[in-house]
């Protein structure tokens, strides 16, 4: 918070009186913030981190980082409303850093149960444990996952004009 004295009080010791009052003013708002800054998931301490994912039901597994567990309890009020549509189920994935994720419902070759998930082979791989537990999680009840993997491939194709004219020449 900026002080702004008087023009005749502006100098001297009153000047420096102004410096430190906004001194103290600026370290008093910090201890008024911290409260609010431990209820933001991205930027708490870690003791703060862990109340607010067990008010959430988010538990941490073996392995997961900070990042991502500060992630999922972040979106854990979203998820969980997104958890019922396959749109929202791509938007969980895309959220908590998956990547982008196809659900196929009702495939016509398989059982009316299994729901299938096409991601690339590095997607499952680098999450195996926390796809695990967003399927566990926010999974439908009753029904059963699959997951097919799909690898992109690069597709060129070369593009030429081909010019041609006819002539007729009409005979009579």
């Amino acid at each position: 918070m900026k002080i702004t004295l008087p023009t005749w009080a502006n100098k001297g010791e009153v000047k420096k009186l102004g410096v430190m009052l906004e001194l103290w003013w600026d370290y008093v708002a910090s201890w008024l913030q911290w409260p609010i800054a431990q209820m933001d998931p991205e930027k708490c301490g870690e003791s703060a981190l862990r109340l607010l994912a067990w008010q959430r039901f988010i538990d941490r597994f073996d392995g997961e980082s900070l990042e991502l567990f500060r992630l999922r309890v972040k979106y854990a009020f979203v998820n969980a409303v997104d958890a019922g549509s396959v749109a929202g189920i791509k938007r969980i994935f895309e959220r908590l850093g998956v990547g982008y994720v196809e659900v196929i419902e009702r495939d016509p070759d398989r059982d009316w149960d299994v729901i299938i998930l096409q991601l690339s082979d590095a997607q499952l791989s680098n999450n195996q444990e926390l796809l695990k537990r967003l399927l566990q999680k926010y999974g439908r009840t009753c029904r059963r996952y699959e997951f097919k993997l799909i690898s992109p491939v690069g597709l060129g194709i070369s593009v030429h004009e081909i010019d041609h004219a006819w002539y007729f020449d009409e005979a009579s």
